[in-house]
C-alpha cells in the first residue's frame, strides 16, 4: 500500500524528495539533519496504514472534481478551493496528529505559507485539482517533523 501511495504522490507531481526538503528547512534551526534522515522521517510517515488512507480517499476526491465526477455544490467547492470548506485540512490534521501535537504548528505554518512543493501544487496548474493534496503533503511533512522532533527526544531522555 505504501508503493502505492508514493505512486499517486508522485503522480500528482510530489516526490519524496520534495518533502524531504521541506523537513529540512522546517528543523534546520533546531537540528542538524541530512537529507537521509529526513527521507527516513518521510518513508516512516507514509509507513502508516491511516496516512495511506487519507493520501488515497484525498486524492481520489481532487481526480474526481477534476473529472466532473461529484455533484453540486461540492464539486465546485472542492475545485475553488474554498477557504471555509476546511474538510481537507481535517483530514490532514488526521496525519498531523499521529506523532502528538506538536505537528499542528509545522501543518500551521506551512498551511500559511504554502513554500516549496506545496505553494506549486496549490496552483493548480493545467486544471489539476489539488485541494486535499496540498494539505495531506502539509500534513505529512509536518508528522515527519513531529517524529523527528520526538526521536530526538527519546535520544537524550535516553542519555
Amino acid at each position: 500500500m505504501k508503493n502505492i501511495v508514493i505512486n499517486m504522490l508522485q503522480e500528482r507531481g510530489v516526490t519524496i524528495e520534495d518533502m524531504a526538503n521541506l523537513v529540512l528547512d522546517l528543523q534546520k534551526d533546531y537540528l542538524p539533519l541530512t537529507m537521509e534522515v529526513a527521507v527516513e522521517n518521510i518513508h516512516k510517515v507514509l509507513g502508516k496504514r491511516e496516512v495511506q488512507n487519507a493520501i488515497l480517499t484525498g486524492i481520489q476526491i481532487d481526480k474526481l472534481a477534476e473529472r466532473d465526477l461529484i455533484e453540486e455544490p461540492l464539486l465546485s467547492i472542492v475545485k475553488r478551493d474554498d477557504s471555509l470548506y476546511g474538510i481537507d485540512e481535517i483530514m490532514a490534521l488526521s496525519i498531523t496528529n499521529i506523532y502528538g501535537s506538536i505537528g499542528f504548528t509545522n501543518f500551521g505554518y506551512l498551511d500559511k505559507l504554502k513554500p516549496g512543493i506545496i505553494g506549486k501544487i496549490n496552483e493548480h496548474e493545467g486544471g489539476q485539482v489539488n485541494t486535499f493534496l496540498d494539505d495531506l503533503v502539509s500534513g505529512i511533512i509536518a508528522a515527519a517533523c513531529s517524529r523527528i522532533a520526538h526521536s530526538m527526544e527519546n535520544s537524550q531522555d535516553e542519555e
